[in-house]
């Protein structure tokens, strides 16, 4: 029943929060010359085990044996009453303490306990009073409890929008649950405030402003974010540091890498770990100290990648990289406390919670796809889309994000339709959701696509037969990953967004040409898995470095990479085109000195 009461009583009683009510620790030793004799000690030791009635019943008969001390033990009795989750109980005991009489932070703890009180009976103007900035240096626990009282204060007082900003600013002071339970708290007040208030008071923020990400995040989570406009302007390993070592480079003694060696995902799991040693080989030529790498079966479900995630870190791993299966990822994440930071290859079920501390998240979403074909259609200066789909979830997906992305870009979708996976005529579809010819001078609109290349080959004969002449965007899917001029020719003038080192477009990595001889996972579509794992062992010794330098950037296999506040590593795309059958880069696709902007905030799971 105690667990259940201290629930109820949400992020004061979390571990670094309660601290400045725990009796008997560094925060809570008493002032001036208040007794420590073998009452106060027992006291303390009923408050320790947990038997809160029994410890304010004990302070409660302090305060009556010593009128010198009242007021402190009855502080005392109503910090163990509250934590006893009987804050009621505790209201007369606060009524019969005189403020005057406490000493040092003990006066700051009495106003936090009438601050709650107030906020349970519905008067946050009291709570607002009794919380503001104090006015000498205090420890960080009370700073702590008075600025989450006061961010509840704000928005009880009907202010959401300066509770989120009270709650940015104690984000940085907090650790373990009490910052996961905090973020949840911000990302509650923005997008309580609904999509078009939250738009306008975020373009209101400064550029730099802390409650700038939050915001996105916010309107991510309400579907209505565009791209973030965060300049990416260094790329990580081009200034050398102290010793020769490039800046920002940092790696743990020892990596764990998770991945599926049996079972269904097995083939992707040895393409991911090809392109992971492929790379880690291949920075021996740096110079730069790399850690011991040991493998780990994490199996094909939530709990082998539990067990493998635990195991490593049994085994003396200070960084781990995986697992691959979304369950494994929630699951892990389930655990709390991390106690080895890591990089998954996925994303949780639910993704709309912020990684947990020590956490960072990596994969290839089919939403990041869409929203940059949303971003690249509107930046040519298209305006209206016609959307075509295949049945596959990967499609269907990438749809929703194109279309989210698409309207918050103030396009318009001028038809939709999602092909049918049995048939091979597509006019009854086509004609059924107004695709048609384009009106002469018409270069207003572009077509979105995302399918299979098998069903693009039938798909884009049929689209000309409609004398429809729109430019013909699409995702990666679209492309095989290996060149057949005389499959893809019905492709012709596609463009599509892929990742650069399909086309050795980016510098710095090995070479897709001279490694197809010998690894299979190059060539194909096994070689976006392999980038994928070339990215996965770039990304360990740069991601802290990232998350905390905006605009710095990793030049990957698979798009230029950002890391936001929170853990999310971001992709930037390149684009190619279908010329005579065979898919090459567009010029200027990937801009390799300075790359324009941050892409669309990620949704959903790998």
């Amino acid at each position: 029943m105690r667990a259940m009461r201290a629930t109820t009583l949400g992020l004061l009683l979390t571990a670094g929060l309660a601290g400045c009510a725990t009796q008997g620790g560094t925060t809570t030793q008493p002032h001036g010359t208040a007794p420590t004799g073998e009452a106060t000690q027992a006291a303390q030791a009923l408050y320790t085990k947990g038997q809160f009635d029994q410890a304010a019943q004990a302070y409660l008969a302090l305060a009556n044996q010593d009128s010198d001390h009242r007021d402190y033990f009855r502080l005392l009795a109503a910090e163990s009453y509250r934590q006893e989750g009987a804050l009621d109980r505790a209201a007369p005991v606060l009524g019969d303490i005189r403020r005057s009489r406490l000493e040092g932070e003990d006066a700051l703890r009495f106003d936090a306990l009438r601050a709650e009180l107030a906020l349970k009976k519905n008067d946050p103007a009291t709570a607002l009073s009794l919380t503001g900035k104090p006015s000498s240096r205090v420890s960080p626990q009370i700073e702590q409890r008075l600025t989450e009282l006061h961010a509840r204060a704000q928005a009880a007082s009907g202010d959401p929008w300066s509770a989120a900003q009270t709650r940015v600013d104690l984000d940085g002071q907090l650790r373990g649950i009490d910052r996961e339970q905090n973020r949840k708290e911000i990302l509650a007040l923005l997008t309580g405030l609904g999509a078009e208030p939250l738009a306008t008071r975020g373009n209101a923020l400064p550029a730099n402003d802390p409650l700038r990400p939050w915001v996105l995040e916010a309107q991510t989570q309400l579907g209505s974010a565009t791209r973030s406009p965060a300049v990416l302007d260094q790329a990580v390993g081009t200034v050398t540091g102290d010793k020769g070592v490039r800046e920002g480079y940092k790696v743990p003694t020892k990596v764990a890498l998770l991945l599926p060696l049996t079972g269904p995902l097995a083939g992707a799991g040895a393409a991911i770990r090809d392109g992971f040693f492929a790379n880690y080989i291949d920075a021996a030529h740096t110079n730069a100290p790399r850690p011991e790498v040991a493998v780990y079966d994490s199996g094909n479900d939530a709990s082998h990648a539990v067990a493998a995630y635990d195991k490593a870190v049994s085994e003396g791993a200070r960084f781990v990289v995986g697992p691959l299966n979304r369950d494994g990822v929630s699951a892990i994440f389930a655990k709390g406390a991390l106690p080895a930071p890591m990089l998954t290859l996925n994303y949780p079920n639910d993704n709309k919670n912020l990684p947990p501390s020590g956490a960072n998240e990596f994969g290839l979403l089919p939403e990041t796809e869409g929203a940059q074909v949303a971003d690249h259609m509107a930046d040519r200066g298209l305006h209206s889309a016609v959307v075509i789909v295949s049945t596959d979830d990967f499609a269907r997906r990438a749809g929703n994000a194109f279309k989210a992305e698409w309207q918050a870009r103030g396009g318009k979708l001028a038809g939709q339709v999602t092909l049918d996976a049995t048939s091979i005529d597509f006019a009854s579809q086509l004609s059924g959701a107004g695709i048609g010819a384009t009106p002469e001078g018409d270069t207003d609109g572009g077509v979105f696509l995302s399918m299979k290349p098998q069903q693009a080959r039938l798909l884009m004969p049929q689209l000309r037969l409609t004398r429809n002449t729109q430019p013909v965007f699409a995702t990666s899917h679209v492309y095989t990953g290996s060149d057949d001029a005389a499959a893809d020719r019905d492709l012709e003038g596609v463009e599509f967004c892929d990742a650069p080192w399909l086309f050795d477009a980016q510098p710095g990595l090995p070479r897709r040409a001279d490694l197809a001889g010998a690894i299979p996972a190059t060539r194909g579509v096994a070689a976006r898995l392999f980038a994928f794992g070339m990215d996965a062992w770039g990304l360990v010794p740069y991601i802290d470095w990232m998350r905390g330098h905006p605009g710095s950037y990793l030049p990957g296999a698979t798009g230029q990479l950002v890391a936001d506040e929170f853990g999310r590593v971001r992709r930037v795309l390149i684009w190619a085109r279908f010329t005579d059958g065979v898919a090459r880069p567009v010029a200027g696709s990937l801009e390799l000195e300075a790359p324009a902007t941050a892409p669309t905030v990620e949704s959903g799971g790998g």
